[in-house]
């Protein structure tokens, strides 16, 4: 959600950030409903005060035995009573087109993000780690893959296009996948563990930015609920209607979570094998914290990330976004690419982003600034840490033997049973 009062005082600018976005100048318009509502709500509240004074005047009107004059008030009230609904609805009208218009635009980029549309125009910060050079030629995961356990054509069966059945000791090498990055970020990064609702309602979705523009991309439950599409929806929402008195040290929240998410604006990407599913495990990493700490909070998120990527030893790239393929509620974001040999590419495990206090404003989520009157809202930034399935892939493709079978990291042994290695059937 945006400032009103920055639009006021900065309409050109506003607009400028918008373009970036690939999004439609919005201020004009923005503005004339603004002076509209602020119109009526100034005629409003005028009705309202002539009201009070009539009221106690016919009152004085008939102490007087002025009959005629209090006569002329009660006319005069009866038509403000008349009135005045009226000014109500037409301000409630305005304030919600007005809400929806800001509510469906996208946040505006920090200032020093590359200007671009898409993936292409995304800058390279760093590299880690070398890929592996192969004495044969490396398989995609989606060919490697059903000799261990991960049944594609099962979970079709039951659910349709997009899911999958693990089986065995694939289903036990997610799991310890997931274990070993939820311990790490408790341990070692010091995110608080949550285990937060599945099943959110619409203020909610709307808080974090997923409504109103993007419920396409969502699962709605007949009893008008939603499914979330990623833990930093219930995480972020922690907050929301609330004032945190002391903000002194940053909120670092983490959760371990099904996520959920139709793909409506995916459609022929990755049909093939385990990296764009309907139903998938993430480790979420979430912070709330003062405007002042968002670019360490940024970084330490963006490092948590990294590091279970270095603990893997899987190779990856770190790429800095361009306007125009960033999320709808990020100012900035870090993606991590991991290394897929069976593809030959860098395709991204996670994303980092800083929103600022967009979803702050959505959320009325806000702080008391320590020896202050006034509060302030906070700012949120969320993460990966990682996509638990792109993680089986990238571990799949680059720990993948000629003889079909996957050499496990050493950091995940003592959460896979004791497997050195997954072997085909």
């Amino acid at each position: 959600m945006h400032d009103l009062r920055f639009i006021r005082d900065n309409p050109e600018t506003f607009d400028a950030g918008l373009a970036l976005r690939g999004a439609e100048p919005a201020a004009a318009q923005i503005l004339a409903l603004d002076e509209q509502r602020r119109g009526v709500s100034t005629r409003m509240q005028e009705a309202q005060s002539r009201r009070n004074e009539a009221s106690k005047a016919i009152g004085k009107a008939m102490g007087q035995g002025d009959t005629e004059t209090a006569e002329s008030l009660k006319a005069e009230v009866a038509e403000l009573k008349q009135t005045l609904p009226q000014l109500e609805e037409q301000d409630r009208v305005l304030s919600a087109e007005l809400n929806d218009l800001i509510a469906r635009l996208p946040n505006l980029p920090m200032d020093g993000v590359p200007q671009g549309t898409d993936e292409d125009d995304n800058q390279e910060v760093s590299r880690w780690g070398t890929p592996r050079e192969f004495s044969f030629k490396p398989m995609e995961h989606a060919d490697i893959g059903p000799a261990l356990g991960l049944d594609f054509e099962t979970g079709a069966a039951i659910a349709g296009a997009r899911f999958t059945f693990l089986k065995g000791q694939m289903a036990r090498f997610q799991r310890g996948i997931a274990q070993f990055m939820l311990d790490f970020q408790t341990a070692t990064r010091g995110y608080m563990e949550c285990a937060p609702p599945l099943l959110v309602r619409d203020e909610a979705v709307f808080g974090t930015g997923q409504l109103p523009k993007f419920s396409e991309d969502l699962f709605r439950t007949t009893d008008g609920r939603w499914l979330i599409p990623t833990a930093e929806v219930s995480l972020t929402n922690s907050v929301r209607e609330q004032i945190i008195d002391d903000l002194s040290a940053p909120l670092r929240l983490t959760a371990l979570t099904p996520c959920f998410r139709s793909e409506a604006g995916a459609a022929g990407r990755d049909t093939r094998g385990y990296i764009r599913q309907h139903q998938f495990d993430k480790v979420e990493l979430v912070t709330i914290c003062r405007p002042e700490d968002w670019q360490a909070e940024h970084d330490y998120m963006t490092a948590s990330a990294e590091a279970i990527l270095q603990a893997l030893e899987l190779p990856y790239r770190k790429m800095l976004l361009c306007t125009g393929d960033m999320g709808a509620t990020a100012k900035k974001t870090f993606d991590l690419e991991v290394w897929l040999p069976g593809q030959s590419a860098y395709r991204e495990i996670s994303s980092v982003s800083w929103c600022g206090d967009y979803q702050a404003r959505r959320m009325n989520a806000r702080y008391r600034p320590e020896g202050a009157k006034k509060t302030e809202f906070v700012h949120t930034l969320n993460g990966s840490g990682l996509a638990v399935g792109r993680t089986l892939v990238a571990l799949l493709e680059n720990g993948q033997q000629e003889d079909g079978s996957v050499v496990i990291p050493d950091a995940l042994k003592p959460y896979c049973g004791g497997m050195e290695r997954l072997t085909p059937a």
